[in-house]
């Protein structure tokens, strides 16, 4: 079950016990998923919803709380809209029913955000309305490198008092407008699993928990893979390197070189991909990295020296590009 589904499936079955917190979230439904319409000089009020069980709450709401009947329409999907809608419509006495539910203020015009009294009532309230704006027109992302959840809003007023109702939480939330749909998002982790508890969604609160904690890991890891990837290749180029300076050296010096410095060299020359850990190990008796290491740098300065004096291409002569790209 996708993650958006999962919550609304858990959001229409929460139980809600004070009249004022059934209102907010009513209001709000009704504010997100539709509207006003005004048919034949009648207004009727229409929500538009895309899961069943919401939409029955939505309509038991309507009945209990306000006395008002309504009826849904089951509309198939098409190319647009994939999977059924349900329209659920209030036509007798949508006028009594808009001011009541605050879609309309005392002087009969439209309310662009959120009623007063949600707006000005409690945190629960606040929750509540959260909950009905993501029941009307929520969203929730699987977690991956980024993790959201989004409610778009029926326009920028209705956007900045959800806003509002999230701060109220001491949520924080963006308000955004994206390709001309006005959204309210949040991003943060800690925030969006903040307002899953607060709204009721705890089971599919666990479920998305443990997704992004298993991304991380697996982030995590990958990164840590490619740090040692990249490790492995800077030491492997700077041993090829190392070795054609070693070769040159060798070169230059000639029989002039001393014994336990050209038993390092051709060390080096004989596993030229190896670290120095590998080398010392190799070497007969077995020596400490820092041991052949120190014997091959006073190979090559000794070399350079040498090459300086006689004013020929020292050891960093036998170095290509190749070898410190490959």
């Amino acid at each position: 079950m996708a993650l958006t589904e999962s919550v609304k499936n858990e959001l229409s079955r929460v139980e809600v016990f004070t009249t004022a917190q059934r209102k907010a979230e009513i209001s709000a439904m009704l504010r997100f998923s539709g509207g006003l319409h005004v048919i034949s000089r009648r207004i009727v009020i229409e929500a538009e919803l895309d899961h069943a069980h919401t939409a029955r709450r939505l309509r038991a709401g309507l009945g209990e709380v306000f006395g008002h009947g309504c009826e849904i329409i089951v509309v198939s999907g098409n190319g647009l809209k994939r999977g059924s809608r349900y329209v659920v419509r209030v036509v007798r006495d949508g006028d009594a029913l808009a001011r009541q539910t605050g879609l309309l203020d005392g002087r009969g015009r439209p309310v662009r955000g959120l009623p007063a009294v949600v707006v000005n009532g409690s945190v629960d309230d606040a929750v509540a309305a959260w909950r009905g704006a993501f029941l009307a027109h929520g969203s929730l992302t699987e977690p991956g490198r980024s993790c959201s959840l989004e409610v778009t809003c029926p326009g920028s007023e209705a956007a900045l008092a959800l806003v509002g109702a999230a701060r109220r939480m001491d949520i924080l939330a963006k308000a955004r407008e994206v390709r001309n749909a006005d959204r309210v998002v949040i991003r943060d982790a800690e925030s969006i699993a903040k307002l899953l508890t607060a709204m009721g969604a705890h089971k599919t609160l666990e479920v998305w928990e443990e997704r992004r904690q298993r991304r991380e890991h697996r982030a995590s890891a990958n990164r840590l893979a490619n740090f040692d990837d990249a490790n492995l290749r800077r030491s492997a180029q700077a041993a090829v390197a190392a070795g054609a300076r070693v070769e040159r050296a060798l070169e230059i010096l000639g029989e002039d070189v001393p014994e336990h410095l050209a038993y390092a060299g051709k060390l080096r020359l004989q596993h030229k991909q190896a670290s120095l850990d590998e080398l010392g190990r190799l070497a007969e008796p077995a020596m400490t990295k820092d041991a052949i290491a120190g014997r091959i740098r006073r190979l090559l300065a000794m070399a350079d020296k040498l090459a300086e004096d006689k004013g020929i291409p020292g050891t960093e002569a036998h170095v290509t590009d190749e070898m410190l790209d490959s």
